[in-house]
């Protein structure tokens, strides 16, 4: 693979499918479950599958559902952009601030694949907005910037997201913009002009 020589969002894709599959999930062998093994309900979210979703919920006890990762189906609904089957689960109970192993929430899921609806919703459902995650210190703000998703971005500048929060390499949200050569980002988190 010629990720050195990838452009700044390839080479970012990848890294995000690089951290989660290095979260911890991937090497805890002992608590994997095959596919038809995963709760139902986990895998109608995943799908957006509104139909199997509502009628699971009718008959199931357990809304966050969690899979080996630690994950529900409100996050398997967050990351995939299936904006009703999250609002279903919300109306149903889900906890909008459940974390995986990596403790990554259904918000930073969003935001980190450019679901601004998605984030919208689960800001407005009482997701934690400044939430950090434990395997980079990355921010659903971190995330968005660093991948150069305005749109997220500009959802999160609605809310009183902490603009300031440092990863554990000392990097804020306008330090990767600017990194990654995400101007417009740059510009709407320092305040700064952009270029004629």
């Amino acid at each position: 693979m010629k990720l050195i020589h990838a452009n700044p969002v390839r080479r970012s894709v990848c890294l995000l499918a690089l951290v989660l599959l290095l979260s911890g999930c991937a090497n805890d062998r002992s608590e994997e479950m095959a596919v038809d093994e995963r709760p139902k309900l986990l895998i109608a979210a995943e799908r957006g599958d509104l139909p199997t979703l509502t009628r699971l919920l009718e008959s199931e006890p357990t809304i966050d559902v969690k899979d080996a990762c630690l994950w529900t189906p409100l996050m398997k609904a967050a990351l995939n952009g299936h904006y009703e089957a999250a609002k279903r689960l919300i109306q149903a109970g889900a906890d909008v601030n459940q974390t995986d192993k990596g403790g990554y929430s259904s918000l930073m899921l969003a935001a980190s694949n450019n679901h601004p609806d998605m984030v919208e919703l689960l800001l407005e459902s009482g997701a934690e907005i400044d939430q950090v995650e434990t395997t980079k210190g990355w921010t659903a703000l971190i995330w968005a910037a660093k991948l150069g998703h305005r749109d997220a971005v500009m959802r999160l500048l609605n809310y009183p997201v902490d603009r300031g929060i440092v990863d554990f390499s000392g990097k804020r949200a306008l330090d990767w913009a600017r990194e990654n050569r995400f101007h417009e980002i740059a510009a709407l988190l320092g305040n700064e002009r952009l270029a004629p």
